[in-house]
């Protein structure tokens, strides 16, 4: 049985939430701030398996809850209820760390299927994680330089579940990026986020495409969000940020990966 966290601070929505997911075979707790949210989700003695975190919180917004969350190395999926029409906060909370977004008023249905689907997600990962060191390249220089792909079912193309370039390894099954023996853990839009620009590899892909392929939103929504978004996966890949020479920004079009630069 998975443990859900709601963090709302409208006790008929929190309420009407828990009821429905306990409905659904779930143990669901409700947090009414995000200093409590934070208290329980960082307290070793307690363990949730996702968090249906609202972005209006009195005190601590769902931004600032993501965003500590994610700075403490606490890597719950976070499916983020947002305000209808204000993509600016769909991107923001992606920034902070949400894994998922769904904006208010939303339909029970939905909002339960986008959350079961992280909840798999995370199973997925888990289950599928290495067993032993032996399963994965010691040194990520002796990985394939393209992607290795799984073989899946129906008609979409394959994704890959791992990339490795300069001495650099994604693992998007496991969503970490491994780098000069150090391990910087993924959210869930991070890892789509780069998959999707690997998949591009030497091809220019426009803020449309991104916003719209990986994020989902329309293309006039604000674009400085996605920028400030790649500022941070630049911190992750790149040796010098301020001269990035693999995701490379092409000046009113979009962005360009890079796996081997000129």
């Amino acid at each position: 049985m998975s443990r859900v966290l709601i963090v709302e601070d409208e006790a008929h929505i929190a309420q009407g939430l828990r009821y429905n997911l306990q409905a659904e075979g779930h143990q669901a707790d409700v947090a009414g701030d995000g200093e409590d949210a934070l208290a329980r989700l960082l307290d070793p003695a307690e363990h949730f398996d996702a968090v249906v975190l609202d972005v209006m919180l009195p005190g601590k917004s769902g931004f600032d809850v993501a965003a500590l969350l994610r700075e403490k190395q606490n890597y719950v999926p976070i499916l983020m209820l947002t305000a209808r029409g204000r993509a600016e906060d769909v991107l923001k909370g992606f920034a902070s760390g949400a894994d998922d977004y769904l904006p208010k008023p939303f339909e029970l249905a939905i909002l339960i299927a986008r959350l079961e689907a992280l909840l798999r997600r995370s199973t997925w990962t888990r289950r599928n994680a290495p067993s032993t060191a032996a399963e994965s390249p010691a040194n990520p220089k002796d990985a394939p330089a393209v992607p290795a792909v799984h073989d899946r079912q129906g008609d979409a193309p394959p994704q890959p579940d791992s990339f490795s370039f300069a001495g650099k390894s994604i693992d998007f099954a496991e969503l970490e990026l491994r780098s000069l023996g150090n391990t910087i853990h993924l959210t869930v839009m991070e890892a789509e986020f780069l998959r999707y620009l690997v998949r591009s590899n030497g091809r220019i892909v426009s803020r449309k495409a991104l916003l719209e392929d990986v994020w989902g939103l329309h293309e006039d929504t604000d674009t400085r969000a996605i920028d400030n978004f790649v500022v941070r996966l630049r911190r992750y890949i790149e040796e010098d940020p301020s001269r990035p020479r693999h995701l490379l920004t092409v000046r009113g079009v979009g962005y360009r990966f890079l796996a081997e630069p000129e």
